[in-house]
């Protein structure tokens, strides 16, 4: 099935593209370790400024249903510029990881259908970002998007969140005109408006995200509604190798590294640590 298509008056176009699972797999969740020792995250933390130009990029989905891609480009150079060096990817790299990850045949528009959330993680963890295979996750924790809080824990450690939510109508008609909007409870989900961004810092005001190259910000209220798995969401945190070495020195004793390092190994993560 296609994804569907936004016009602005301006004639800007955006796409869509989050595809459901058709069946929600065992993920490991990222409360299942935490300590009741851990520290409080800091009141606002903001990983974006580095990663300025990745984060301009939409990434080819004014033109393609490869939001998905999109956002797990945003996440690498996110990942990547707060550990000093920025790694934007080419259009010409996204469009081979949505071929490799959605299945989109460059020319076809009958195979620009969109891709799954999980299987673009499940693909960077095992294969890397395609011509770039030294980039890769050591794997993904599921976040609850009930608790503020753990969301906050997870970009507060991680750097990032990784949002699959169908957009109520009120948030893309009409479709922000650049940075500065704000995401709240705007009603039910549509279906058709399948979408997948990324978090990459927070205020009391909510979380701040990236999508179509602008950033706004998510309330809790919003991405406690629009995440949950009745309403056909979910929400993410990627690890890299680095990222991990990285939040130990923010948490060292109030998470269980230990036993997250037992649970990848037993699901065949590799050693991370």
């Amino acid at each position: 099935m296609a994804v569907k298509t936004l016009v602005q008056l301006s004639g800007k176009t955006f796409r869509f593209g989050r595809r459901k699972l058709r069946f929600r797999p065992h993920s490991l969740s990222l409360r299942n370790y935490l300590k009741l020792s851990l520290p409080s995250p800091p009141l606002s933390v903001d990983y974006t400024p580095l990663a300025s130009r990745t984060l301009a990029d939409i990434y080819g989905n004014d033109q393609l249903g490869d939001c998905v891609i999109a956002c797990i480009g945003h996440i690498l150079g996110v990942l990547t510029a707060n550990a000093n060096q920025e790694v934007p990817l080419s259009l010409n790299q996204i469009i081979k990881l949505y071929s490799a990850i959605g299945g989109y045949v460059p020319g076809d528009p009958n195979t620009d259908n969109g891709a799954v959330p999980t299987d673009a993680l499940n693909y960077i963890e095992k294969v890397g970002y395609e011509i770039l295979p030294e980039h890769k996750i050591a794997g993904y924790l599921a976040v609850n998007s009930d608790d503020p809080v753990e969301c906050r824990i997870a970009i507060w450690l991680f750097e990032n969140l990784m949002y699959g939510v169908d957009l109520p109508d009120g948030w893309v008609n009409p479709m922000p005109s650049g940075s500065g909007f704000i995401w709240d409870y705007a009603g039910a989900p549509d279906p058709q408006n399948g979408h997948c961004f990324g978090g990459f810092g927070y205020n009391p005001s909510g979380i701040k995200i990236d999508t179509w190259g602008m950033i706004g910000t998510c309330t809790d209220q919003a991405t406690k509604f629009y995440c949950s798995p009745g309403n056909q969401g979910e929400l993410y945190t990627a690890l890299s190798i680095d990222l991990v070495k990285r939040a130990t020195l923010k948490a060292p004793s109030g998470f269980d590294w230990s036993q997250l390092v037992a649970d990848f190994d037993a699901i065949g993560h590799g050693k991370i640590m």
